[in-house]
């Protein structure tokens, strides 16, 4: 009956206020899905209730609160749900695990897309001048951006990991540097070190910097692990999978990902449903060192000539 009442004429400013306000809820009620013990749960649950998040952006393309929902919703699932299963399935079912990439990327999209959407409510204009000069650009962000600067970043960043044949995102690469770094500059202990622990990857890629690209992931590793008091697994393994590898470093490696194995899930209820996917990463690329990394091979020792 309510629903019927709120679809009769007249009625159109009452709507609007329902819409509002559940829209309001679901912008800020992803802590039941970030505490849950069961990943298949929320892998089932979570396009519903991103549907329904954009559903109601039809009706309040504006909402603020909404992009940045549908912006971290998607990129979480993607990831979460969708390149680490492509990841897992690989070694079986190349065609299926490419499939899952190619969808996790339009994903990854679509969240940039409201995430900017969010941005030019708040500083309209804000993606055009982005891409006309992002330094600039970004400096009109305030500390109530950083959600959005963010979430915008890591979906971007994302889909241009999964874009190695598409020259025109890959150009993309210093606006994804610069919403990432004035999202740092503004609240680097933004959800208790995410940016520092998306840097740990992303320094590795990075083009240009000054320095040793991997003593830069280890600072923001280190800070990432400060500011999370030890507590969360992605940044361990984020390191062992952006620099251990590199280096080839087979003990630092295992011994990063036993870290992240040996977390309670629990002693931290707001990142267990994290913690929980991040250690079956942990437990799959344990199991994939030798691929990974090479091992040593001692040669002979040749014989002095007498």
């Amino acid at each position: 009956m309510a629903f019927a009442l709120l679809a009769g004429p007249g009625c159109a400013a009452l709507n609007q206020t329902a819409v509002n306000q559940l829209g309001d809820a679901l912008a800020n009620g992803d802590a039941g899905f970030a505490t849950d013990d069961d990943p298949e749960l929320i892998r089932s649950a979570a396009p519903f209730s991103l549907k329904l998040v954009e559903s109601l952006l039809i009706e309040t393309p504006t909402h603020r609160g909404l992009r940045l929902a549908a912006a971290s919703g998607f990129t979480q699932y993607a990831y979460l749900f969708l390149e680490q299963d492509a990841d897992l399935m690989a070694d079986q079912d190349f065609a299926g695990a490419s499939l899952l990439r190619t969808r996790a990327r339009r994903l990854y999209l679509r969240a940039r897309d409201h995430g900017l959407r969010g941005l030019d409510s708040a500083h309209k204009g804000f993606a055009t001048r982005l891409r006309a000069d992002p330094t600039t650009a970004v400096q009109a962000a305030v500390a109530d951006d950083v959600p959005l600067l963010f979430w915008t970043a890591a979906a971007w960043g994302a889909a241009i990991t999964l874009s190695k044949d598409n020259a025109d995102l890959i150009a993309d690469q210093v606006l994804v540097e610069a919403l990432i770094d004035r999202a740092l500059a503004l609240n680097e202990r933004f959800e208790a070190g995410a940016i520092h622990a998306f840097l740990i990857t992303y320094e590795m890629a990075r083009q240009g910097a000054a320095g040793d690209p991997a003593a830069r992931a280890r600072q923001h590793f280190e800070r990432a692990m400060e500011l999370g008091a030890g507590g969360q697994a992605g940044p361990l393994v984020s390191l062992a999978e952006a620099v251990a590898v590199a280096k080839q470093d087979r003990p630092e490696f295992q011994a990063l990902l036993k870290r992240a194995l040996a977390i309670n899930p629990d002693a931290h209820p707001e990142w267990r449903l994290a913690n929980l996917v991040m250690q079956r990463r942990a437990r799959w690329l344990l199991s994939h060192t030798d691929e990974l990394i090479l091992p040593e091979v001692n040669l002979p020792v040749p014989k002095e000539t007498p």
